[in-house]
């Protein structure tokens, strides 16, 4: 695969091979081999590992998987669905939804607009976006160190679990770390090719239209290649301020299109986030979290190569070090704090990983062998089996669609936001849910819906369905409300209809199964 200045396997200074070692094992044998058989070996590679991995993923993670990218998209081509206060406060940009949204306009030209379809190939596109951000670390890592090296840093970047969990998700996240990694192959290094200084700043521009955080590991390289940059105003003035004021620009006419109104998304997003701190709305950490908690978890069995890596690395990679460190501790100064956050830095810490791999020598067979085991299970049982249900039950309410809609309607007792909206539907179901938009006006008493119902889940029914008439045919809420509905349902003729194993660890609100309860019309009262 060919790519610009610096960036592609074709572009790479040649340099003196090493003697071979033995593989690592059976499996770690087969993707060194494809690795170092050249790009369309490593590109068919990376694309059949995120095929998998997209089909392999079978649960949820966050709402933002869905309300910040397939919900607004299902509603701009389709003309119905719902938006959350997100959307209305213009908080968000439009770049990543109509991303979405053509995906979706053009299955609906050629009548492919089934709900399958439209659930599915979102994430194979976002898979196909992570597999050549793999390639693009194997070239970045090549065009830094050697093939060797580039080899162990995309052997631990491709068994990652956290990346499995995640690359092939909705996620302003994931593509946020997508941009940024393909922004990183063109990142010039001092002592290798010169990479693309408008290529790399074009996609950090791209990355910030979709998130204004991912400026923030940016900073450090920037300001990097600036105080290596013997021309500094001349970068300044014809590099850095193009790229940001065309940014702007581009970004203010794209969401005047969406919102209808002239809307400075980033300083409204840096308003609610920073100035006001109203994330904390939704949970608050210490903090030390993401050093105590957020990058052990998300590195996971790769956290002991990478304090070997900080090590062993060259001294210039201490830039990558800085980024890594730079970007949590920022993060840790807000109150509210997501392990997905640290996401775009996974790829800077398989540098490091890869070079302790590379100095292991004798070692390295057993830890290959660990990396793939222990990343393993926690792949597979993210992936597979915990938080499911949610999108299982989706799958059971799209049976309500036949033959028409207008015949059920839904109401779902659950923490805002558990479930996906139409984008898992694709008919006009009547759809109700809890509500948690945050208090923008500062009062300190403010109770969202949730909050309301969650307090006395009896006096909410009572005032929110008064008659028969406004009772919904069905109702789903988690195991742990049932004690607490019981009495409603049995009295306004409600019976089990399915149930949905959710997660083996449950916690507050959230149980380890989803019901649906049916009114039978003919024992309604």
């Amino acid at each position: 695969m060919e790519s610009g200045p610096g960036g592609g396997a074709g572009s790479v200074r040649k340099r003196k091979s090493e003697p071979c070692r033995p593989a690592p094992g059976r499996g770690s044998a087969a993707a060194a081999a494809a690795w170092s058989g050249g790009a369309a070996g490593r590109i068919g590679l990376a694309v059949s590992l995120r095929l998998l991995n997209c089909l392999l993923v079978r649960t949820s993670f966050v709402p933002d998987e869905y309300w910040q990218a397939l919900e607004v998209a299902h509603r701009l081509v389709f003309r119905y669905g719902y938006l959350t206060w997100e959307w209305t406060a213009g908080l968000r940009g439009s770049l990543f939804p109509l991303f979405f949204a053509s995906i979706y306009q053009v299955l609906h030209l050629l009548s492919r607009d089934d709900v399958l379809w439209l659930i599915w190939l979102p994430r194979v596109a976002q898979a196909l976006l992570s597999a050549l951000a793999d390639v693009k670390l194997y070239s970045f890592a090549e065009r830094l160190e050697d093939g060797e090296t580039a080899k162990w840093v995309c052997f631990c970047q491709l068994c990652s679990w956290f990346t499995w969990f995640c690359c092939t998700r909705t996620l302003t996240n994931t593509m946020e770390t997508v941009l940024s990694t393909l922004a990183l192959s063109y990142y010039p290094m001092e002592g290798s090719q010169p990479g693309s200084r408008l290529k790399y700043l074009a996609l950090v521009a791209l990355a910030c239209l979709v998130r204004p955080t991912a400026l923030i590991p940016w900073m450090p390289l920037m300001l990097h290649q600036l105080w290596k940059e013997p021309r500094k105003q001349h970068l300044l003035l014809h590099t850095y301020l193009p790229v940001g004021l065309v940014t702007l620009g581009g970004s203010l006419i794209m969401d005047r299109l969406f919102f209808g109104q002239w809307v400075v998304v980033q300083f409204n997003f840096l308003q609610f986030n920073v100035l006001h701190n109203l994330a904390a709305f939704y949970g608050s950490h210490p903090w030390h979290w993401y050093f105590s908690q957020g990058l052990p978890v998300i590195l996971g069995p790769h956290l002991p190569f990478f304090l070997h890596g900080c090590f062993r690395a060259p001294a210039r990679h201490g830039i990558f070090l800085v980024v890594i460190l730079w970007t949590v501790a920022v993060y840790s100064m807000l109150s509210h704090k997501e392990f997905r956050f640290l996401y775009p830095v996974l790829p800077f810490c398989m540098l490091f990983c890869g070079h302790s791999l590379r100095q292991l020598n004798r070692w390295r067979r057993a830890a290959c062998t660990f990396l793939l085991v222990a990343n393993l299970l926690p792949a597979l049982y993210t992936g597979l089996v915990h938080q499911r249900g949610t999108l299982d039950v989706m799958a059971y309410l799209q049976g309500l669609c036949q033959p028409t809609p207008s015949q059920a309607s839904v109401l779902v007792l659950m923490p805002c936001h558990s479930t996906p909206h139409y984008s898992h539907l694709h008919c006009q179901l009547p759809l109700r849910f809890l509500e948690c938009p945050p208090d923008l006006t500062g009062n300190a008493e403010y109770m969202d819906e949730a909050d309301q119902f969650y307090a006395d889940p009896q006096k909410w029914l009572r005032e929110e369905l008064p008659n028969a008439t406004s009772l919904p045919t069905h109702v789903v809420f988690f195991n742990v409300l049932e004690q607490d509905l019981s009495s409603f349902l049995a009295a306004h003729g409600y019976t089990k209809a399915a149930t949905f194993f959710h997660t083996h660890l449950p916690q507050g609100r959230t149980g380890s199964h989803v019901f649906v309860y049916e009114r039978r019309q003919a024992t309604a009262s």
